[in-house]
């Protein structure tokens, strides 16, 4: 017969197993831009903390993969099982949808501001001095300057530079064709290194000491000068830039299978909470709040944005124009190796 020490003792592990079997961890996984690390990092501890408190014995993780969104994209639609994307490009979203119905199609309607819950523009980081004079597009195609950012084919940070080169040249041509693509093959040609990402052309410029002009979002050259040393580096916004949206959503199939459809959806609608919204700017990163914009004006100098809607037409026309085999990215670097 058990003594009362042993029942005590047995009652105990069983409550113990029982206290065990109860508890729960939820884990996400965040498919993002390769240079986003810093940002969600800082977003994730809050998020986690404040699951915790609202989900009792609920201890959520939240890891994170990143990549150019191109090739993140593709990694989900060969079998990552990413519950949330968190990308730089409407296509990289939007193609979960087209070739793999991971998404549902009328994802951009259901979060706000058509599912960004911020964006960017892009920025030149310069070195110390800004000994080239760089001050705008137009300096970037002097035969003296060789500049760094991604490759378009893989990085939808590198596309947005490419779109907002093309954008500010045709606007101070006058829509000239000829004279736009003119400029567009000497800019392209006085590429020093295409990496496959943002975060590899920051390595490339700051660690490798090459280029004198690093073009990347406002928010990535600004947090770069900070790393490396505010004295070392300037930024320069562009006067006439493009407007660049952070499309989110949550991988329907995905967080059906993982279970975890209540933790992505919270998740992605905490990105839009003055919490997070807070977070976001001191990244450099601009939001749709106007009064929080206000209060970090020196953060962001006034620029002219304009959507690649209103100056290319729909993503996909733009896909198809300029970065499809054979279009006009392939067709602006053969003539400048011409």
């Amino acid at each position: 017969m058990n003594s009362p020490r042993v029942k005590k003792f047995i009652s105990g592990a069983a409550f113990s197993l029982l206290l065990a079997g109860s508890a729960q961890a939820t884990e996400l996984l965040n498919s993002s831009y390769d240079v986003s690390r810093e940002l969600f990092v800082a977003l994730n501890a809050p998020f986690e903390k404040q699951w915790a408190e609202q989900h009792p014995g609920d201890k959520l993780t939240i890891k994170q993969s990143h990549a150019g969104s191109s090739k993140q994209a593709l990694a989900i639609l060969q079998g990552l099982k990413a519950d949330v994307v968190t990308y730089n490009q409407v296509t990289d979203v939007q193609i979960l949808h087209d070739r793999g119905k991971l998404i549902a199609a009328d994802w951009q309607q259901r979060l706000p501001n058509n599912s960004s819950p911020f964006y960017s523009t892009m920025g030149f980081l310069v070195r110390k001095g800004n000994p080239k004079n760089i001050h705008d597009w137009s300096d970037l195609v002097r035969d003296d300057v060789k500049l760094i950012f991604p490759n378009p084919k893989t990085s939808g940070n590198a596309r947005y530079t490419y779109l907002a080169a093309w954008g500010a040249a045709d606007q101070a041509d006058g829509k000239d064709q000829a004279k736009t693509r003119q400029f567009m093959t000497q800019f392209l040609k006085n590429v020093e290194v295409f990496d496959t990402g943002g975060r590899g052309a920051t390595t490339t410029f700051v660690e490798r000491g090459l280029g004198d002009v690093l073009i990347s979002f406002e928010s990535e050259v600004n947090n770069i000068r900070n790393q490396y040393g505010k004295d070392d580096y300037e930024v320069i916004i562009p006067k006439t830039n493009i407007l660049a949206e952070f499309p989110v959503a949550w991988v329907d199939k995905n967080i059906a299978a993982n279970n975890t459809t209540e933790a992505a959806k919270n998740y992605l609608n905490y990105l839009y909470t003055p919490q997070a919204q807070q977070i976001i700017t001191q990244f450099y990163y601009r939001v749709n709040n106007p009064e929080l914009m206000a209060q970090q004006k020196a953060r962001f100098p006034a620029t002219a944005l304009f959507r690649v809607e209103d100056a290319f037409g729909s993503w996909e026309q733009v896909m198809k124009t300029h970065f499809a085999s054979g279009g006009e990215l392939d067709k602006l670097l053969a003539a400048g190796r011409g």
